[in-house]
């Protein structure tokens, strides 16, 4: 769910009374990104590439990449095609921006129903699906994983004599009570979500008839709105309501994409009595299963998959679309995401696919706050590891400190492995195109022991299927910059190590130690909570890539 959105909605109950929105006047044409002083408090949307651009040139705090291409990069050729796994939702292998990008297993011969290279995997062309069947249909929509706990402890503890319970018992039940408390406090805000939604619908339409009837059409702008001097409370509520709503861009088609989204979790993700994993057709208790799934690495709702991939790797040379962060980079897509929480099975056996078949970095734009199986994707991360690809994780889009509230999957290994932490593991937060105390999106994890750094990941501009483009948020998109980043580096110098490249990453993040930004909290009653920015992350940091390829550059000649 658009994250802005839904934030902005939780707040909203009832325009009457309302103080007037703040004035926003710059016009949806952005000016040159050349211009001095962009006035970033009335700025309502940042040009398409922002997040590319370089702060001294154009006040964005971009990462740099774009001029790292024409100062650095310019006379070079990259030296290695580098492949990154794009663990996700699935992938549109044919978007235009992308179809050039993909990875083909250049030992499987397509669509013969053959395992050609003996990997286990039948015509895995250009990846594999690990939430498929092998009829070709696929999940789509599953629960999330507080709900699958919630359901099997409440078959087991909703009826049951506290007290005849044993020790363990005891211990059981009352991590049900916390588990049941949590997931009717997750239920309970999902519905009001639901009618703070409904509340600005009906408030939208109430407040455009309102207008129309005072301007005699409905053809007048943010503007227009603004300039009202209402005389009575109709006209007073029906300017704060359209202030509103004109300056977060809501309409109606977006308001039924909100409902739909919040009804779909009631439906699935919330809903203990859905079934869904018997498409797979797997043995789920069996954990050490990793052949099942099929080859259909788009599946049913390709869309994150395909911006986070367009932000990596989208062709640089074709004059359309956007271009990606790194060139000479490759797309393996590695479908194992539903809509709803990933499994742990799945996730363990995708990370393990892209280290077998050669990837170089390995791309996880997912996550959730509890992992039942956590040594099995921990095992999985090790051979990751140890075979020197690196990981780039999202943060997470809760508004926690990961210091204190883990956000799975993670580096730290469980007891199973007797602790320890993974070397080539890089946890990246959100960060936004405004200079001031909202650089950090509000949405965001952060931690200086757990986020490593932050990127940009507000108002992304990236492919998604159907050779469309459009703006997304979340670490879901900070991630694959990062990835993007990592690929640039790996292309033009490949003797550097993974360990070095993640080091570099960090070392060269650019710093902004007198900045103090609000702390993204969402449960917080303090929305306006300052910390200096150089407390949120372990590199104290955004990632910066021509910071990175000078430093780069340095280090290969060593």
């Amino acid at each position: 769910m658009n994250k802005r959105l839904i934030l902005l909605l939780i707040l909203v109950t009832s325009f009457y009374g309302c103080s007037t929105t703040e004035k926003a006047t710059e016009s949806r044409t952005n000016k040159s990104n050349k211009e001095k002083n962009i006035d970033f408090s009335t700025l309502r949307e940042p040009p398409k590439d922002w997040y590319q651009l370089d702060e001294k040139q154009t006040q964005f705090r971009g990462i740099s990449s774009e001029k790292a291409y024409q100062k650095l990069l310019k006379n070079k050729k990259p030296k290695k095609q580098v492949v990154v796994a794009v663990i996700d939702g699935g992938v549109d292998i044919n978007h235009e921006d992308l179809k050039n990008e993909i990875w083909t297993n250049k030992d499987e011969i397509p669509d013969n129903n053959k395992d050609d290279d003996h990997n286990g995997y039948v015509d895995d062309v250009h990846g594999w699906n690990f939430i498929g069947g092998p009829d070709g249909k696929n999940v789509h929509y599953d629960t999330f994983e507080l709900t699958r706990i919630y359901r099997e402890l409440n078959k087991q503890f909703s009826t049951v004599d506290t007290t005849q319970l044993n020790p363990q018992q005891e211990e059981n039940f009352e991590r049900y009570k916390k588990i049941k408390s949590s997931y009717e406090q997750k239920v309970h805000k999902l519905l009001t979500q639901y009618k703070n939604i409904e509340s600005l619908d009906q408030s939208m339409t109430q407040a455009k008839a309102i207008l129309k009837q005072h301007f005699g059409d409905s053809t007048y702008t943010y503007e227009d709105v603004e300039d009202l001097q209402p005389t009575d409370q109709q006209l007073n509520f029906a300017k704060n309501v359209m202030s509103y709503v004109m300056k977060n861009e809501i309409d109606s088609a977006m308001i039924a994409d909100q409902k739909k989204q919040v009804y779909d979790q009631a439906k699935y993700n919330y809903n203990p009595d859905f079934h869904t994993r018997q498409i797979v057709g797997d043995d789920y208790s069996d954990k050490t299963q990793r052949i099942y799934g099929n080859n259909d690495v788009a599946g049913p709702g390709p869309f994150h998959g395909t911006h986070v991939s367009g932000i990596i790797a989208a062709d640089r040379t074709n004059n359309i679309g956007i271009k990606g962060i790194a060139t000479n980079t490759l797309i393996m897509p590695v479908r194992a995401i539903p809509d709803g929480d990933e499994r742990d099975k799945d996730v363990a056996n995708a990370i393990r696919y892209a280290v077998d078949n050669g990837a170089d970095i390995i791309n996880m734009s997912f996550g959730k706050a509890y992992s039942p199986d956590k040594e099995v994707v921990d095992a999985a991360v090790k051979y990751a590891d140890e075979h020197g690809v690196l990981m780039v994780h999202a943060a997470g889009n809760d508004g926690k400190n990961t210091d204190l509230d883990t956000d799975y999957p993670t580096d730290q290994y469980g007891k199973n492995l007797d602790g320890g932490t993974a070397n080539l593991w890089i946890s990246v937060g959100a960060s936004t195109w405004k200079p001031g105390d909202h650089f950090i999106a509000s949405f965001s994890n952060y931690g200086d022991k757990t986020v490593d750094l932050f990127a940009p990941g507000y108002d992304i501009y990236s492919s998604v299927p159907n050779n469309k483009y459009k703006r997304e948020d979340g670490t879901s998109m900070a991630s694959p910059v990062v990835a993007g980043t990592a690929a640039l580096i790996m292309a033009y110098y490949p003797k550097l190590t993974a360990q070095q490249v993640k080091n570099i990453i960090l070392q060269s993040a650019k710093k902004y130690p007198d900045l103090q930004v609000i702390v993204p909290n969402e449960n917080s009653s303090d929305k306006n909570k300052k910390e200096p920015f150089s407390d949120l992350s372990v590199s104290h940091g955004e990632v910066n890539v021509y910071n990175a390829l000078k430093m780069a550059a340095r280090i290969s000649k060593q």
